[in-house]
């Protein structure tokens, strides 16, 4: 991680990735912001999820851009998410400090730069389990574009490995309440014993409950 590629563009960190590109993230304005208005048109996490008024504590074990860790406070619920890029992390870190200001949602918010490997065990009290094991679809997928792309290429030039497969099997083996696992809607599950599923056009949720 090379300190002179982080730079500041209109009060926003942003990260070179080559002389024409950079990442950076805002939850102010742009898809991102988008996404958080429009939290009511969300029904299949909530599905995911289930119908529960209580505030959950969710452990999101792949954060990568928030998007469905802010979703999660947005519903309500305290979320510990873990990211093992010290990239994203740090500009992902900026984004939240500045939207904290217009959002105090993110109170409920543990942030951590961490393998999960390493954190997942300190909490098993947790209500859910979340898994979005996409990385290697971002980074072999070189016709992706956009955020995705830029967001395999930090993970390449980091040389991290995706563990959550790995991590998922040790939840498995654990007390837990439920595990959810995002999904390409026709990929195989990471685990064939499902309690139930909930489908949309693209993505699907695999949930497992223990009784």
């Amino acid at each position: 991680m090379k300190e002179e590629y982080f730079f500041y563009k209109d009060n926003i960190l942003h990260y070179k990735i080559s002389d024409k590109e950079s990442l950076s993230f805002d939850f102010l304005k742009g898809r991102l912001f988008n996404r958080l208005k429009r939290i009511e048109h969300e029904s299949l996490i909530k599905k995911a999820i289930g119908k529960n008024k209580a505030q959950l504590k969710i452990f999101d074990a792949t954060a990568g851009s928030l998007i469905d860790t802010i979703i999660f406070l947005k519903l309500g619920h305290k979320v510990v998410a873990c990211e093992q890029s010290k990239i994203l992390y740090r500009l992902l870190n900026d984004a939240i400090l500045r939207a904290k200001k217009e959002y105090d949602f993110f109170d409920n918010l543990s942030f951590i730069n961490s393998d999960s490997a390493v954190i997942i065990d300190s909490y098993l009290d947790s209500d859910i389990f979340y898994f979005d094991p996409m990385f290697e679809d971002v980074k072999q997928n070189t016709k992706r574009s956009g955020t995705l792309q830029k967001i395999g290429n930090v993970l390449s030039f980091e040389k991290l490995e995706d563990t959550s497969a790995q991590i998922f099997d040790h939840i498995l083996k654990k007390k837990y309440k439920k595990v959810i696992v995002k999904r390409p809607i026709k990929s195989n599950p990471l685990y064939e014993k499902i309690n139930y599923q909930v489908k949309g056009k693209a993505i699907r949720y695999d949930v497992y409950v223990k009784t």
